[in-house]
């Protein structure tokens, strides 16, 4: 069959080629050969994928596309959108992945023959992982989910909301009706919503390229790569939950065998926990394709029971006798459309019914309300809900009856906004035995990274996890200065209720902050005497040199450096130079999604190059940055030493004037296109004279970038010391 329904847009024509998308623009004018468009609009056209990538190769353009290219294009520009497609994709590797001997049975043959036997073979492998149940009229029943009753049973309206790496679309909701009889059961429904045979005609290519890149990777690694590109690919309709932080909350929780996440998105927290015999994970989500893409990640994930279930968690619970050991979420924030004004008599406020502004106090009592005696929640919460007004009542109650066990304050940029320092809640459902009479109080906001690279992850883990192991055994935690300390609760229920963790905490110990700037002052000292040293001399005034020149695409097509762009996965644990890495010449600080792609390593002597809005900025690979995993819009070219000086390379391509003429621009952003960036053709001995100047200038530009940020240090600590009284005027 003809893959002509799968459709690419111009960007996407320009990942194929490995070029720019202005080329793109520039081949459509030029050549009246080149596909014409199929779908679109006038201004943002888009083309058959088969017709492309016939003519890219009889141009002599693409010598074969790569197969993880080709089925994410193809998933990409699916004619029923790229989050169905996604869906069926998931089917089958699920297929792949629990029954193989039938995916060879079914996908033997014509494509016609692969999409008539194909529904009744997922549906043999869905029930068992995800089970049947009946939909009650106005609610979509998920894979396990309990009905409301008929007082309280949900009809649909349109409300806009943003999960735990959910979508910001408007989505159905509910809210209570009461009818006045009970409503006729809907046939038993999937929350994977299985494609028929005519659905599946149109994905029969999609489906076998999966398949293929299943054989190489596997199942879940293919289902992984593919959701963290769509992810990646709509960065404004989800809210995601990076991985270090959902293992920090799973870890927080502790082991636990039944676990719930009612606002789950994608299944991030839920795929952070560690795998335990029997272990029931349940889902639910307002979006009906996060719900499917959860419950197929963790189906192929492990062997846990799954339980996901579709609608709004507050107004339509689809678990209400559930009682879970553990409950992680990552609720939407700031919600004033909640379900306020048709909630008001839920039997959840236990704790006191949330005002219209108190959202996330809803989610906290909803995950209370579905915990056993005992069960630990952990909740990633906004720092004003620490502290409102609005919300102290049911702050003051959670602390009297002992269901707050813990607020840790995490580093600026350890989830989206990134820009706002967010709190973690640990509560514990209280049991009969009266409440703990402390609550731990945690700040982890000295561990935020430089820049947008992100926090030190190690760090956050050992003084938060250390400091509540400690207080969840003892229920108390020796004074840790600036960093945790167990707050009498009787010291927390004044007037205002606020558990703010800074609020509370004492500062770091003066000697020790005494010691420290002496330290800081010496070490700026000798590095201001190493930045002097480093000085470039006067340089002499020639004429503009007339150089034969050469362009990088040029030498790689002459194999003289390989060009490498940066993945969208690796695996776990390995360290990624991020573009922020490089405009800000810092270790390697970012993480990718978890996958078994192989990752772009760096070797010494690479050069390592951003491709958006990083002006005339390039990096040597050194020991800070040896073996790390290349992170997204960086390209990395891998000079031949036979043929080209590393750092000659590198200087030349910072040239002002070079990135000007190679750069292409859109409405907010800079894109160098580094095929055409230019370089003199010089033999090896001159270009080895300009490297080791080169050289120099990049110690020097490192030596005041590290004199910078001693200096900032310094001023930031005199400042703290003189106001604290820990420094003398004098």
């Amino acid at each position: 069959m003809q893959d002509n329904a799968t459709e690419v847009t111009a960007a996407g024509i320009a990942r194929l080629a490995g070029v720019g998308r202005a080329a793109v623009s520039n081949w459509r004018r030029r050549h009246a050969d080149f596909p014409k468009p199929v779908g679109g609009t006038e201004t943002s056209p888009s083309f058959a994928l088969a017709e492309v990538e016939a003519w890219l190769r009889h141009q002599g353009k693409l010598a074969e596309v790569p197969l993880r290219e080709r089925v994410w294009q193809q998933l990409a520009g699916h004619p029923e959108g790229p989050a169905a497609a996604l869906t069926h994709v998931g089917c089958v590797l699920l297929l792949i992945h629990d029954r193989p001997t039938v995916w060879l049975e079914v996908s033997a043959g014509s494509d016609e023959r692969l999409a008539a036997l194909l529904p009744a073979a997922l549906e043999q492998v869905a029930v068992p992982r995800f089970g049947r149940v009946q939909g009650g009229r106005g609610v979509h029943a998920g894979v396990g989910a309990e009905q409301p009753s008929a007082v309280n049973r949900p009809a649909p309206v349109n409300t806009p909301e943003v999960g735990s790496e959910g979508s910001t679309a408007p989505h159905t909701s509910t809210v209570p009706v009461a009818p006045a009889v009970p409503a006729t059961p809907t046939p038993a429904a999937l929350v994977v919503p299985l494609p028929t045979g005519p659905q599946l005609l149109p994905s029969v290519p999609l489906l076998r390229g999966a398949a293929e890149l299943a054989a190489e990777l596997g199942a879940r690694q293919t289902f992984e790569f593919l959701l963290g590109r769509y992810l990646d690919a709509n960065p404004r309709q989800f809210t995601t939950t990076p991985i270090e932080l959902a293992r920090l909350m799973a870890d927080l929780a502790g082991p636990a065998r039944t676990v719930l996440d009612p606002a789950c998105g994608t299944g991030a927290l839920l795929r952070a926990l560690d795998a335990r015999p029997g272990q029931e994970l349940h889902a639910q989500d307002s979006a009906p394709e996060l719900a499917a893409l959860t419950a197929l990640r963790l189906a192929l994930h492990g062997r846990a029971t799954v339980r996901a279930a579709v609608g709004d968690s507050l107004r339509a619970d689809a678990f209400p006798r559930l009682r879970a050991d553990a409950v992680l979420c990552h609720p939407p924030f700031n919600e004033r459309n909640w379900g306020h004004d048709e909630l008001a008599y839920d039997p959840r406020w236990e704790y006191g019914f949330p005002a219209r502004a108190e959202s996330e106090l809803a989610w906290v009592q909803h995950a209370l309300a579905r915990l056993r005696d005992g069960g630990t929640a952990v909740l990633l919460m906004p720092p004003a809900t620490a502290s409102r007004r609005s919300g102290r009542r049911i702050r003051a109650d959670l602390l009297r009856r002992g269901a707050l066990r813990a607020v840790v304050a995490l580093p600026v940029g350890a989830a989206p906004p990134y820009n706002i320092p967010l709190h973690l809640w640990v509560l514990r459902r209280p049991e009969k035995a009266p409440g703990r009479p402390e609550v731990l109080l945690a700040d982890a906001g000295q561990f935020a990274g430089e820049g947008r690279g992100g926090p030190d992850w190690q760090a956050v883990r050992d003084v938060v996890l250390d400091a509540w192991r400690a207080h969840d055994r003892d229920g108390t935690l020796q004074e840790r200065p600036g960093l945790a300390r167990s707050v009498p609760v009787i010291e927390l229920l004044d007037d205002d209720v606020d558990l703010a963790p800074a609020r509370h905490l004492p500062p770091p110990a003066a000697a020790d902050g005494a010691e420290q700037l002496a330290a800081v002052r010496e070490c700026l000292e000798e590095t201001l005497r190493l930045t002097t040293g480093l000085t470039p001399s006067p340089a002499l005034t020639e004429r503009p040199a007339r150089w034969p020149l050469t362009t990088v695409g040029e030498l790689a097509r002459g194999s003289a450096l390989v060009m490498r762009t940066g993945g969208n996965g690796g695996h776990a644990r390995v360290p990624v130079l991020t573009d922020h890495d490089v405009l800000a010449g810092t270790g390697p600080s970012g993480t990718l999604p978890e996958t078994d792609e192989e990752a772009v390593l760096t070797e010494a002597g690479d050069v390592v190059v951003p491709v958006l809005g990083g002006g005339s900025v390039v990096r040597v690979v050194d020991g800070a940055t040896v073996g790390a995993v290349l992170g997204r819009n960086l390209v990395l070219l891998h000079p031949d030493p036979a043929a080209l000086d590393p750092w000659f390379l590198a200087g030349f391509l910072r040239g002002t004037a070079n990135n000007r003429q190679a750069s292409s621009y859109a409405s907010t952003a800079t894109r160098l296109d580094v095929r055409r960036l230019q370089l003199p053709r010089l033999p090896l001995d001159e270009q080895r004279r300009y490297g080791a100047r080169f050289r120099a200038l990049d110690e020097f530009e490192r030596a005041l970038r590290h004199a910078g940020r001693l200096g900032d240090q310094l001023v930031r600590g005199m400042y703290d010391g003189l106001t604290d009284g820990t420094v003398p005027p004098g």
